[in-house]
């Protein structure tokens, strides 16, 4: 599909009210399904797969849209998997949400180990020796871990016995990796807009002494920080994605290590303006929380190295 009469901005709000759909669902299943049938979940997919052919651009705002509504999906999984499932047929239709089975990207392969970050999988595509490798996960030994998100608890997979059903060199695993913390730093920064929303919502409803808090200068400070920080994000993601000076690709980690950091702030401050309520278990921001508290655990360590690669390149 070209590209030349559509926006990005046009994907996120078709995004948006498929995602508000999806989560008037119960199961899982029927969640992906409504997502799949919208087109969400191909968009960076080969037109022969079924997908739209489209570039990045235009699956940052439907991730956006994603964290921004808290959807509890890894909408994020299916679009950055397209370089290596393109020739696995069960790969190309789980990436599309048309077959029964779940993939997931984790971490590497050597000890046989895996962490999932979203829960079960059928199908894990892991780095290895020499790129990652995409292996059936069904019936392979787990350990459940609930102690950060007992509502979607992390998931060890014992994948040294699992079968290999294709593999993906190292460029294009670097390719892939770069695509994935570009899509899951907007991600992060949706779920930062969306605690902000309705930080700024509940002030300007909220009246005390006859007068919304919003009014009180302190917070109106603390919401123009927390704007910034969120505006900061954008900004590098949107920088990361176009080359450098001299056409080279970027680095996409320090967009994600600030993407994470800064939206870990601002939801925190956004429970903290909603005072007692603010840490009850109704109030939903506690869940855009915990996914990016999900997230700085999965990429442990990543502003260290983003650090260290800045030091040794100067």
């Amino acid at each position: 599909m070209s590209s030349d009469a559509l926006q990005p901005e046009e994907f996120a709000q078709a995004a948006e009210a498929a995602i508000m759909d999806a989560l008037t669902r119960q199961d899982v299943h029927d969640m992906a399904a409504v997502l799949a049938r919208a087109g969400l979940c191909g968009v960076m997919a080969a037109e022969d797969d079924g997908g739209l052919g489209l570039d990045l651009r235009f699956a940052l705002p439907i991730v956006h849209a994603a964290g921004r509504l808290r959807l509890p999906l890894p909408l994020a999984e299916p679009d950055r998997r397209r370089p290596c499932l393109g020739g696995h047929a069960a790969g190309r239709g789980a990436g599309l949400g048309r077959a029964p089975g779940r993939h997931r990207m984790a971490g590497r392969l050597p000890d046989g180990w895996v962490r999932l970050d979203h829960g079960p999988a059928d199908w894990v595509l892991a780095a290895d020796a020499e790129g990652a490798a995409l292996v059936d996960a069904a019936g392979s030994p787990r350990e459940v871990q609930a102690a950060l998100d007992p509502d979607c608890p992390q998931v060890w997979l014992d994948l040294r016995h699992a079968p290999v059903l294709a593999r993906l060199d190292t460029s294009a695993w670097d390719a892939l990796q770069r695509q994935a913390r570009l899509l899951l730093a907007e991600f992060a920064n949706g779920a930062a807009e969306g605690a902000l929303q309705a930080a700024a919502s509940y002030m300007a409803t909220r009246v005390q002494f006859g007068r919304p808090l919003s009014a009180k200068q302190a917070v109106r400070h603390l919401l123009a920080r927390m704007r910034l920080l969120q505006e900061v994000s954008s900004a590098a993601i949107r920088r990361a994605i176009r080359p450098d000076e001299y056409g080279a690709p970027r680095d996409p980690r320090p967009a994600l290590a600030g993407a994470i950091a800064n939206a870990a702030f601002v939801i925190e401050k956004a429970i903290h303006l909603h005072g007692g309520m603010g840490f009850t278990w109704e109030l939903p921001l506690h869940r855009a929380l915990r996914a990016v508290r999900r997230l700085d655990a999965a990429f442990g360590g990543l502003s260290r190295e983003t650090g260290r690669a800045f030091i040794e390149s100067v």
